[in-house]
């Protein structure tokens, strides 16, 4: 039994290789063509050299323009065997075809591809719910393409309904990096499942790449140290912090802004009540009169129930109102009052 069925499968794997259909068509066409010169009468264009491949083609592909056709009996038998053939090597082509496009899915499903992309994103590792986030993130503010690598443990596409491609194996294997192709990237997020993993995933991504912008999610943001050791331009981000991860991506250096304003020793951010005495004022004469007055920049505004990041040059802020600004130190609602006072 094990002998019948190797053979069946050395069969079916000769029905599903190019040279199958070729090989059909080439003996159908020279066994056909002298057995419809025998059937057809004297004289008959069908057999010409200059007709009959013609009449081959288009009968063996069964469509049959009708401008050529057998005339006797035995010449329609004849043209059913070419139309039998036809119709057997074009089965073997759309089966080989149909071969290809599944092998083709399963290696991407599998994540045995390799990626043909340059200036894209790469994420390394995947954390179930978190990596589904950050990924609809990066797409939004990325149009060069996402690649999603992950360690041997995830067997399958973990996105497949997302246009993500999918490499799997062992991240710091630069073999595995290249195929997600690391090395042509313009920005690498490493988020894995430790910090420790996430230093040796960083320093086998830096000797691939020391161009592209490189982000690393971190536990212990003490350990951030350590990446100086690898490279200067890598920067690290708090783990639990997605939306920073993202926006440190798309724009580099903001992670060191958002730490600087939330540290002492230089500007902080601080909160104000617009006092009664300022009356109405607009956004456009508070920025103007801080900024030149105290060196402070407005943030936010709330007024009531709604909080205004950024505000409208133009909107009007009515008094009680909570401004939201950076300054080197803090201001009361009367220095607020006075100096709104000399803007007017």
């Amino acid at each position: 039994m094990p002998f019948f069925l190797s053979r069946l499968l050395a069969r079916i794997s000769l029905l599903t290789s190019w040279g199958t259909p070729i090989a059909v068509t080439v003996f159908v066409f020279l066994t056909s063509w002298p057995l419809m010169a025998l059937a057809e009468p004297d004289g008959s264009e069908l057999v010409e050299p200059a007709n009959y491949w013609w009449y081959f083609v288009v009968t063996a592909a069964t469509v049959g323009y009708g401008d050529l056709s057998p005339a006797s009996p035995a010449g329609h038998v004849v043209g059913a065997y070419v139309i039998v053939g036809g119709i057997a090597a074009l089965t073997t082509v759309f089966t080989k075809l149909a071969s290809l496009l599944e092998k083709a899915r399963g290696q991407r499903m599998q994540g045995a591809i390799r990626v043909n992309l340059s200036g894209h994103t790469v994420l390394l590792g995947y954390l179930p719910g978190r990596t589904e986030r950050v990924v609809p993130e990066l797409r939004a503010e990325d149009g060069s393409g996402i690649v999603l690598g992950t360690w041997d443990d995830v067997a399958t596409h973990p996105m497949p309904g997302e246009p993500v491609e999918f490499v799997r194996g062992d991240l710091t294997d630069a073999g595995v990096l290249r195929r997600a192709g690391v090395d042509r990237a313009a920005r690498i997020l490493v988020d894995v499942r430790d910090d420790n993993e996430a230093l040796a995933v960083t320093l086998a991504v830096d000797h691939l790449n020391r161009d592209a912008h490189t982000v690393v999610t971190l536990r212990d943001m003490e350990r951030s140290s350590l990446l100086g050791y690898v490279g200067e331009r890598i920067r690290p981000v708090q783990w639990h912090t997605p939306r920073m991860i993202t926006e440190e991506l798309q724009s580099p250096g903001i992670t060191e802004v958002y730490a600087e304003l939330m540290t002492h020793g230089g500007a902080n951010t601080y909160s104000v009540t617009l006092p009664e005495t300022a009356g109405p004022v607009l956004v456009d004469t508070c920025r103007t009169a801080l900024g030149r007055n105290h060196g402070a920049t407005l943030l936010a505004a709330r007024t009531g129930d709604h909080l205004l990041v950024n505000p409208d040059w133009q909107e009007e802020l009515p008094p009680g109102s909570t401004l939201y600004y950076v300054s080197a130190t803090p201001l009361t609602p009367t220095e607020i009052a006075h100096t709104l006072a000399r803007a007017r």
